[in-house]
């Protein structure tokens, strides 16, 4: 069902039409939120969701950013000893996905651990062998991070909870993986508010770790950031932390302000039980969300009814009363 069952609005921006607006009411409460993965859903602007792992017009701009950071802070990528076998088992997934879904730019051929990949779009061309790290550039981890715009992380099953114990995460919001990479799930989100009294993070956790090979799911997770800027984590918080407190002012705020969605998908690898998680960050400007009325309303009721400890934890609490005004009507363009 289309959001509040509106038709699309003709002559949209491409980022528009395929942007995942993750509101379907004007008021917003954390869940569990998954869904079967894979599944088109329609919206007032067109639709997103029919694939796993997405490229777009902004593919080889987010590799490019990727790379820049790795190279600044490697430990934007880390990994226990014990998740390799997993790793490979991530980049079999992601390869196939993407062979199957772009077969005019990308091919995945693979023989016992003889393994062709060829992508067209970054000019890979790499003969490896399934499991030998020395047959990949870098590392399975890196390789994997080079070739999707996604971020992922790898949770493994262990003393009856799931741990956080590999990943590539570039475009973090308001966390750090260098942190967190080691701990259970249940102590990740601790610091997210109301979630332990209703009892959220228990149900996500019990039902991630029910999940079975081959049965992929999704859910969406949204905050709020300024510019089109995709690294947002704690380690460079003084790089984007003070526009936060100046952007209420800024006459620029419709353009400048962006809803921040995440995409993400949950996998369980076939071949070690580990559970993948795929990270897509899609950015839309207020100004940009504006070009559906339906949004631009129900975002700016999201905004207004927010509870005050979700403000807080958002890092809204200086931005939500002239973004909500401007989306509702009362601000100035």
């Amino acid at each position: 069902m289309r959001d509040g069952g509106a038709e699309p609005t003709p002559g949209l921006p491409a980022h528009v039409r395929r942007f995942p607006f993750p509101f379907p009411h004007g008021q917003y409460m954390y869940s569990v939120n998954v869904e079967p993965a894979g599944r088109y859903r329609p919206t007032a602007a067109g639709g997103w969701g029919g694939r796993i792992v997405e490229v777009d017009n902004d593919y080889s701009q987010d590799l490019s950013v990727r790379r820049s950071i790795l190279a600044r802070d490697p430990s934007r990528a880390a990994e226990t000893p014990h998740l390799r076998p997993s790793v490979w088992g991530a980049l079999n997934i992601v390869l196939t996905e993407l062979a199957g879904t772009y077969p005019d730019s990308m091919r995945y051929e693979r023989s016992g651990t003889r393994c062709r990949w060829t992508n067209q779009l970054t000019g890979t061309g790499l003969f490896f062998t399934y499991g030998d790290d020395t047959t990949v550039p870098g590392c399975p981890l890196r390789f994997l991070s080079s070739q999707m715009q996604e971020d992922f992380a790898l949770l493994h099953h262990r003393e009856g909870a799931l741990w956080l114990d590999a990943g590539v995460v570039t475009f973090a919001s308001n966390w750090s993986l260098r942190f967190d990479v080691g701990l259970p799930f249940s102590e990740i989100h601790a610091p997210v508010p109301r979630v332990a009294d209703l009892g959220v993070i228990e149900r996500a956790e019990k039902f991630l770790i029910g999940l079975q090979p081959g049965e992929p799911y999704r859910r969406t997770n949204w905050s709020v950031s300024v510019d089109r800027r995709l690294d947002i984590s704690t380690e460079t918080y003084p790089e984007w932390g003070p526009h936060r407190a100046s952007i209420a002012e800024d006459p620029a705020l419709p353009d400048r302000l962006h809803l921040r969605v995440e995409v993400q998908h949950l996998i369980k690898v076939p071949s070690t039980g580990a559970l993948l998680f795929l990270i897509r960050t899609h950015l839309l400007s207020l100004r940009d969300m504006a070009l559906v009325p339906v949004w631009r309303a129900r975002f700016g009721e999201v905004l207004r009814g927010l509870p005050e400890d979700l403000v807080e934890y958002k890092g809204l609490a200086r931005i939500r009363g002239p973004a909500a005004d401007w989306l509702l009507g009362s601000g100035k363009d």
